[in-house]
């Protein structure tokens, strides 16, 4: 049995060190786990060396395909679980890509790792698994808007957003490139009875500079409806690069 991850390199999993760089626990010293493959397509998507593979004719602002065979790798998941226990951390991010996917596998991985704190980043698309569930302490749900270029019928589905709205463990993180994304995220809030202590708004962008124009807007819409702005530390302190 096995998962399939991103790599850092042809044929290098992309498990690490680093600290969160987003949402609830930002700045938390962690392990990255990060899988390969997504049933959505994020036109700005950081990670598309994880499902725009060639031969994939789903939009990306980067026309660029990557070899499938130097950006995805098969790994035991004894062997997952060891390299994880290696760096030393207590604290989990299994991200991608959509961890979902392949949530038996990750419940058997998780099995070998009693005491870690384990959070999973998900699109939010896909419910949560039975047997993965009960071994998760916390969800960052990142709901994609319009502007990521997916239909709001396969990324926006009511009774997930409705489940979420309702799951005590759940953080939901909209990444919003502009005010309007901001209102749209509102209106999803209002819509399905999203607490707005559970919400966070964060800038899209991959440098610092983007980053910094978006949340010159941002923090004073957050303060005026009550919000929790994320930023995107990793952004700042490493760029955007793999494994960090």
């Amino acid at each position: 049995m096995s998962l399939t991850l991103a790599t850092v390199t042809p044929g290098e999993p992309e498990i690490f060190a680093s600290l969160q760089g987003e949402g609830a626990s930002m700045g938390k010293p962690c392990t990255f786990i990060r899988l390969s493959r997504c049933n959505l397509a994020c036109e700005w998507c950081d990670t598309a060396y994880t499902w725009h593979f060639e031969g994939d004719n789903r939009p990306h602002r980067s026309a660029d395909t990557v070899s499938r065979a130097a950006n995805q790798v098969k790994l035991s998941e004894e062997d997952a679980a060891q390299r994880i226990r290696d760096l030393g951390q207590d604290r989990l991010i299994i991200t991608g890509g959509e961890p979902m996917l392949q949530a038996p596998a990750l419940a058997r991985m998780l099995a070998l790792l009693p005491g870690m704190v384990v959070e999973v980043e998900t699109n939010g698309s896909v419910a949560p698994h039975p047997a993965l569930d009960p071994l998760i302490h916390q969800y960052n749900v990142s709901p994609k808007l319009a502007h990521s270029g997916n239909p709001a019928s396969i990324a926006l589905i009511p009774e997930r957003l409705d489940q979420w709205a309702k799951e005590p463990r759940a953080w939901l993180k909209f990444v919003v490139a502009s005010e309007a994304d901001a209102l749209e995220a509102l209106a999803l809030a209002e819509t399905h009875a999203i607490s707005r202590h559970k919400i966070m708004l964060m800038g899209e962008g991959v440098d610092s500079e983007t980053l910094s124009q978006r949340e010159a807007w941002l923090a004073p819409f957050c303060i005026q409806h009550k919000l929790t702005m994320s930023k995107r530390l990793h952004i700042d302190l490493f760029g955007d690069s793999r494994g960090t």
